[in-house]
């Protein structure tokens, strides 16, 4: 179990995590999301003990990070795939990472068969591709079979069977009672594969849920609309946000279907296809963080 509360952190006047409190259970995939920005890299950071919380603590398993005498057997961890030593092996990588906790060969051998890196075990790693180093990263984060798994981006470089092969690792590892945080930009692989959802923004808890509670509560739903007279409809619902989503087919929200098929009948105007449709859960964070984006684009 991990668990937060009250971290905060600050760099000289910015506050770039406040008050933040929070529980990961065991058996459960728990996505943690959030902005560019929303200080998710320094929550994780003060999970594992890299980075000092300026006040409040983090525990995991009822301990400090720092404080488990032989912490890959608690935590596996993966913030930056890319941080080792480019002249090694994947297999001297590990070997070595094994050593510092008298873990076996023969599990070095088990989380390549894994990870899919048998065949490159004693190649160089500077040679390897994204996908391979990420690969190696969770590779790395498994080595101690720990009870709990902490994850940055794992699907960042990953090909489809990839992205595949995390989601069913990531739901395994959460049957087998393990402690399983991920974060991640992709809101298609959360919906698929998180359980519950911790979301930040601005450093601060914007909702601790599940993936359907916030879908239902902050992304709505549209309404799929084909007319020959789109412009028409437009004009006949001023207030409603409309977007096309083809020369003769809208996406509507704000009116409900009902409201929208008695006001094209109201003024004659011939509807070949009312649906409602739920949001995504990407329309649902974007809704939810929507004032606490660091950078937004205009308008094209």
């Amino acid at each position: 179990m991990i668990r937060a509360e009250n971290l905060t952190k600050r760099y000289g006047d910015t506050t770039v995590v406040q008050d933040l409190s929070f529980t990961v259970h065991p058996g459960t995939v728990t996505g943690f999301l959030g902005p560019n920005g929303a200080g998710k890299s320094t929550t994780l950071r003060m999970l594992l003990g890299l980075d000092t919380p300026t006040r409040g603590h983090a525990t995991i398993d009822g301990r400090p990070y720092a404080a488990h005498r032989a912490p890959l057997t608690h935590v596996g961890a993966l913030l930056e795939a890319r941080s080792l030593h480019p002249g090694r092996s994947a297999l001297g990588h590990l070997t070595a990472l094994a050593h510092t906790h008298g873990i076996p060969r023969s599990r070095v051998d088990k989380v390549l068969a894994l990870t899919g890196l048998t065949h490159v075990a004693d190649q160089r790693v500077k040679g390897f591709s994204l996908g391979m180093g990420q690969r190696l990263g969770i590779a790395a984060a498994l080595l101690g079979d720990p009870s709990t798994v902490v994850l940055d981006e794992p699907v960042n470089g990953l090909d489809p069977e990839g992205v595949l092969w995390i989601r069913t690792l990531l739901t395994r590892l959460a049957a087998e009672g393990r402690t399983v945080l991920v974060s991640s930009h992709l809101m298609s692989e959360m919906a698929l594969t998180a359980d519950h959802l911790i979301v930040i923004g601005k450093g601060r808890l914007l909702a601790d849920t599940t993936v359907e509670e916030l879908v239902r509560n902050h992304g709505g739903t549209t309404v799929k609309v084909v007319t020959p007279d789109p412009t028409r409809l437009r004009a006949l619902l001023p207030h409603a946000d409309i977007t096309e989503d083809s020369p003769d087919t809208l996406l509507i929200a704000g009116p409900d279907a009902r409201e929208i098929g008695e006001t094209a009948a109201a003024h004659g105007l011939p509807l070949h296809e009312l649906t409602p449709q739920e949001a995504s859960l990407e329309q649902a964070f974007m809704a939810l963080t929507h004032d606490t984006v660091e950078y937004q684009g205009a308008a094209a």
